[in-house]
């Protein structure tokens, strides 16, 4: 069916706007000027009136956890709580409100002490041991990289006083060696275990579910690591594919698959690799996801030099140089990208060396990235742009750790950190994200924090470390043909020109000329991917 749009702002590239575009199964065919379309369209042509608003290409996050934002909502929401206290009383009325989902185990994920009033500490087992002591309850931070559990989990999981410490990841102890119920890392996927698993028809609600919210913000394509971190890529792939199969999808997924060795590695590329069906246009198979290190916000993180606000603290490492260098060798010999969350210097610094040892005469074919790239200086910025490897942003991480990292990393090396305009300077190759659950999908807080580098309150006047701002243009294009750069379909999408999908937003309120505080609160008037309506409100 040929669609036209007409009497619209619709930004084809940086200072370039047309009123119209004339899109045909799935596909632009022409931008220009309304009586140029109109007479292109023909008479049998579908119009949409855009009513003067502006319309930009879809949104594309290069780096979320979809399904995992979409088992949130069935979970008890501690996001936001400024208290242990408060965090209690929620999953005590949750345990009220849902009992249904409280029979075996109750989950959550969104607890963060440094905002926290009063006392900023770290929940431990007696804390959620006043929720219940009948069944496990595993807490999460919001950063994912630490987890509180009470001591009904920790039984469960067999741990007690002398336990051996999982690789990757640590259990703190008491003064008796008795684990006190925070994990860090690769740990807390073991104390995650004895929380039980969904069934496939909730796994299925919950993926459609957070399909529909991404959707009704402006997202027509995701980068999402489900499969190893929502849960096990033998329930994620079919899963996945069911929904598409089943005509069910809002918008087109690609898949970043996270193994922790390289046997599981191995495994993937004899089996899902080489023989999965990925017929569906909407649905792609990305690269290998792997962990390096953990979070600021939990100095989990791994430094150069140790946390100022807790000597003796470099961070844990999560992947080790051994393992992380033959999965990349493995990736190389089978033609697989690689994107490995780094937030700490020494993450960075430890992963651009493994990519560098498969680099082709110094080129990035594959096209490497580094998922977040916090903690940087100007040596290890350029080192990046040299080796042409990825970084994918989440410029929305600023909003808290703008209120951390000069205690955790000090002045200097915070002003070369979140490098947004420095890599924008150096024509690195970027695209932005929202790492959801861990912040909320809707891409216009993160459009936003990129711009202004405040925090939601609007906090530092100026910005923080303004000269890494970035202007409109640079963010759209990061989030539109940066984020299709990183999926190697910068020639089929992310921009609004003939030839490339028909995926793009009309925009409630004109970004490029509000006031930049306003693009926060901007939301879609209609979502259309591959020329089909989508969202309309």
């Amino acid at each position: 069916m040929k669609t036209a749009l007409i009497n619209g702002k619709i930004y084809v590239e940086r200072g370039v706007f047309q009123s119209a575009a004339a899109m045909e199964n799935g596909i632009i065919t022409a931008v220009g000027t309304d009586e140029e379309i109109l007479t292109r369209a023909g008479k049998d042509a579908r119009i949409i009136d855009c009513e003067g608003r502006t319309v930009i290409p879809g949104l594309n996050d290069s780096h979320m956890h979809l399904l995992m934002m979409g088992a949130g909502l069935y979970q008890v929401d501690i996001n936001g709580v400024k208290s242990i206290d408060e965090m209690i009383a929620r999953a005590k009325a949750f345990m009220r409100e849902h009992p249904e989902r409280c029979r075996e185990a109750i989950h959550g994920v969104g607890w963060n002490q440094d905002m926290f009033e009063g006392e900023k500490r770290i929940p431990t087992r007696h804390d959620l041991d006043k929720i219940s002591t009948e069944i496990p309850i595993v807490l999460e931070r919001i950063c994912g990289h630490v987890v509180t559990a009470n001591t009904r989990a920790i039984e469960l999981l067999g741990l007690k006083a002398g336990s051996a410490q999982f690789p990757g990841g640590t259990f703190e102890l008491e003064a008796d060696g008795y684990p006190s119920g925070v994990f860090t890392e690769n740990a807390c996927g073991e104390i995650l275990s004895v929380i039980p698993e969904y069934s496939e028809a909730q796994l299925e609600a919950m993926f459609i579910d957070a399909m529909n919210y991404a959707a009704a913000h402006g997202l027509t394509s995701v980068q999402s690591n489900d499969a190893g971190t929502s849960a096990a890529p033998e329930i994620v792939f079919p899963l996945v594919r069911r929904v598409f199969e089943g005509g069910m999808a809002k918008l087109r997924y690609h898949h970043q698959v996270c193994y922790h060795t390289p046997a599981e590695f191995g495994a993937f590329i004899e089996g899902e690799f080489a023989h999965g069906d990925y017929s569906h246009p909407w649905l792609t198979l990305g690269p290998l996801k792997l962990f390096r290190d953990g979070s600021l916000g939990g100095r989990t993180a791994t430094m150069r030099h140790e946390y100022l606000d807790d000597p003796g603290n470099y961070g844990v490492e999560a992947t080790h140089d051994e393992e992380m260098l033959e999965m990349c060798r493995m990736a190389d010999e089978a033609g697989i990208q690689v994107v490995t969350h780094v937030i700490g210097d020494k993450a960075i610094e430890d992963t651009v060396r493994c990519y560098e040892s498969v680099l082709h005469g110094g080129k990035n074919p594959l096209r490497h990235g580094l998922v977040h790239c916090q903690i940087t200086d100007m040596p290890l910025l350029e080192r990046i742009v040299k080796d042409d490897i990825l970084a994918l942003y989440q410029p929305i991480f600023l909003d808290y750790d703008m209120h951390a990292v000069i205690s955790r990393c000090g002045e200097e090396l915070s002003s070369t950190s979140y490098a947004f305009g420095t890599m924008a300077r150096l024509n690195a190759k970027v695209s932005y994200g929202t790492d959801c659950p861990v912040e909320d999908c809707n891409p216009f807080p993160n459009i936003y924090s990129a711009v202004t580098r405040k925090d939601k309150n609007g906090w530092p006047e100026g910005g923080f470390f303004p000269k890494e701002c970035v202007d409109v243009y640079t963010a759209i294009d990061a989030y539109t043909a940066g984020s299709a750069y990183a999926q190697f379909m910068e020639n089929e999408k992310g921009r609004i020109k003939p030839g490339f999908m028909a995926d793009m937003v009309m925009l409630d309120k004109d970004i490029f000329t509000c006031d930049p505080m306003e693009i926060r609160d901007i939301l879609p008037v209609m979502t259309i991917v591959g020329g089909e309506i989508v969202y309309e409100r």
